[in-house]
């Protein structure tokens, strides 16, 4: 679900902003812009977005700004490396001159922010911010996640409305088929010019058969138990997302296996109508925790 979070906090010495972005995505995916002095704490921001959140792409900036002053410390692998290749350099090419300290200290990463610089105050400000930023994301996405059950349980009650079209439409096929059939033997016969009795039993049987094949009162039963699920599942305040997908999987196969039942016109358009809801609720689930 898509959403927008800001928090802010300062302390004596420092000010640091957080802002959060999520988007649709089926999973829990969390990108980081950290400076490196603040790539210690990776573990615990991920882990605090992931109590909070369960879904989404969720791409956050932390800003950390200070205010008091500032120590470094020396990347001496670094230096010394570079320091080497210069002499070496020189030695091989016969090259006067002596070394350049300004252009070894603009050497990137020569110089580090202290390790020990993250203040425990500059940790908590940023924990207060995030959780400052999570908690106006959530406010976001739950103004939008009421206006999406709205729209999914207009979906639902459109297929609800399509079940009793299958169920009228099923019962009439028996009769359908009889006379379908009596009529289809009648224009063999007259068109041969023959005159044969037709065996009552034996078209009950083929009746029968024929309803057998077609017959959709499982698949209604299913159908309907599986969208009071996914109604009680809209309106649950637990993580639902998973759930809506696989009720959705299982209202499609129930779909399907109907359409490939019944050569019943009103029957097809009425599972062809209930294919098109699923899908269109197979995109807004996505945005589903």
């Amino acid at each position: 679900m898509t959403g927008y979070g800001r928090g802010n906090a300062d302390g004596d010495d420092f000010s640091v902003s957080v802002d959060l972005k999520t988007v649709n995505n089926r999973f829990l995916d969390v990108h980081l812009r950290l400076s490196n002095e603040l790539s210690s704490l990776e573990p615990s921001i991920k882990k605090q977005i992931g109590s909070r959140l369960s879904r989404g792409r969720v791409d956050v900036n932390i800003n950390l700004e200070k205010t008091g002053q500032t120590s470094y410390e020396l990347n001496r692998p670094l230096i010394e490396g570079y320091v080497n290749a210069l002499r070496e350099m020189q030695t091989e090419f016969n090259i006067a001159g002596d070394l350049d300290i300004n252009l070894i200290a603009r050497l990137p990463g020569a110089l580090q922010t202290a390790r020990n610089d993250l203040s425990d105050q500059m940790v908590a400000g940023i924990d207060k911010a995030l959780a400052t930023a999570l908690d106006e994301l959530e406010q976001m996405r739950t103004v939008e996640g009421e206006a999406l059950r709205q729209e999914m349980s207009e979906r639902i009650e459109r297929i609800q409305s399509l079940v009793p079209t299958i169920e009228n439409a099923a019962a009439g096929l028996v009769e359908s088929y009889r006379t379908r059939l009596q009529k289809r033997i009648g224009e063999l016969l007259s068109r041969n010019g023959q005159l044969v009795e037709i065996d009552p039993a034996r078209l009950a049987q083929e009746v029968a058969y024929l309803s057998d094949r077609s017959d959709v009162s499982e698949e209604m039963v299913r159908l309907r138990s599986h969208l009071s699920q996914f109604s009680d599942a809209l309106n649950s305040s637990s993580e639902t997302g998973k759930m809506l997908d696989f009720l959705l999987q299982e209202l499609n196969r129930e779909a399907n296996t109907t359409l490939s039942k019944s050569t019943d016109l009103a029957i097809k358009e009425a599972a062809l109508a209930i294919k098109a809801e699923v899908e269109k609720l197979r995109e807004q689930v996505q945005n589903v925790e």
